[in-house]
């Protein structure tokens, strides 16, 4: 599990993905999230700028992010 902290209200879902280094071009977490590889919060998640907030859990594989506040 990752717990990846924020300082803004949100992150966009491909910013997500390429700041816990699960994938290296936004251009790789469009595709992931395309094919439904992506889900949130148990979802599958197909908005690539999806607004990812504190207590929110994005899934990729068996990879969970755990979102928070940075305190």
């Amino acid at each position: 599990m990752i717990e990846f902290d924020i300082e803004t209200e949100y992150i966009q879902l491909d910013k997500l993905l390429k700041a816990c280094r699960l994938v290296y071009s936004g251009g790789e977490a469009h595709q992931l999230i395309d094919e439904g590889l992506v889900k949130l919060n148990g979802t599958v998640e197909t908005r690539r700028r999806a607004k990812i907030r504190p207590g929110d859990k994005v899934q990729v594989g068996s990879e969970i992010i755990v979102v928070k506040t940075k305190k």
